[in-house]
């Protein structure tokens, strides 16, 4: 039994000491990297938790790495009057996040051949025939050189000159998707989101579920509610394809993860989808480049 235990224990060194060089840095690296992570980890949650204590913070926050958890948390009510507490099936309103969505729906209608995205809207949709819209294109649309103006008729700029962001232009390519899919918005939504293996999200039109984070204004204790929420969402002045997709932080977690590691779109339509087409000067976060 000695003898054994002697053998089996020099074995093991033999092993350990037969590993190569590269070998060894590999788990130095490793031990390095784990601990510059939980270090980040720590910081982060420091200086989260200082910002959301002292502004009183409502809501989900969930910040992930490569695929790691570096900080969750949820604080706060999702319904103020019965103070039902948010947690991670917490139904949001996810506002402007929505255009990724309807970009990427439109450009699975590009990988189907339905359309292309330099082709002019025009083309497609009756109100951009006027001679001032005609030579808007799809691609415009998409990273906010339409010229569009929001609130107002005309554009702002000649269309592909400057960035003027626009929740018009992504309500114009819902009703694109609409058009050349001959379905809805809420049925290419909602076929996207099983894809990607989303199961809270919705539609305002088709949301059935409960745990909906209602909008309110002012706060926890003197606050008024919003009416008819999700449902003004998908009205016309904001639209679900601008702004109106209803998701859970986990489903958005799923969403990024199918994304970006190809699971939705065929690799040079995510290519198409990521690269810098324009930019804007930020008044907080100076230059920055959009993509769709």
């Amino acid at each position: 039994m000695i003898f054994n235990r002697v053998f089996l224990l020099v074995i093991s060194i033999f092993i350990i000491s037969c590993k190569s060089e590269a070998e060894k840095i590999s788990e130095r690296n490793s031990i390095i990297d784990s601990t510059i992570t939980a270090f980040q980890k720590k910081l982060l949650k420091t200086e989260i938790d200082s910002v959301l204590e002292k502004n009183h913070f409502n809501g989900s926050i969930s910040v992930f790495q490569n695929g790691e958890k570096l900080y969750e948390k949820e604080n706060g009510f999702e319904n103020f009057k019965t103070k039902s507490k948010i947690d991670s099936n917490s139904v949001f309103a996810i506002g402007s996040l929505s255009k990724q969505f309807t970009a990427v729906l439109v450009l699975l209608q590009e990988e189907q051949g339905k359309l292309k995205i330099n082709d002019k809207v025009s083309k497609y949709l009756v109100e951009f025939q006027p001679e001032e819209f005609e030579n808007i294109t799809i691609q415009q649309l998409l990273n906010h050189t339409s010229g569009l103006n929001d609130f107002g008729s005309g554009l702002l700029s000649k269309p592909g000159k400057e960035f003027n962001y626009s929740n018009k232009g992504f309500r114009y390519l819902g009703e694109l998707v609409e058009k050349v899919s001959g379905k809805s918005y809420d049925e290419n939504a909602k076929e996207l989101f099983a894809k990607a293996g989303m199961k809270n999200s919705s539609t305002p039109n088709l949301f059935q579920g409960k745990d909906f984070a209602g909008a309110y204004t002012g706060n926890s204790n003197n606050f008024q509610n919003i009416d008819n929420m999700p449902k003004r969402l998908a009205e016309k002045e904001i639209s679900v394809a601008a702004g109106g997709i209803l998701s859970t932080v986990p489903d958005l977690h799923r969403w990024n993860d199918a994304l970006y590691n190809g699971r939705i779109l065929k690799p040079e339509s995510l290519q198409k989808f990521m690269e810098k087409s324009s930019g804007r000067n930020h008044p907080i976060l100076g230059k920055m480049g959009y993509g769709f």
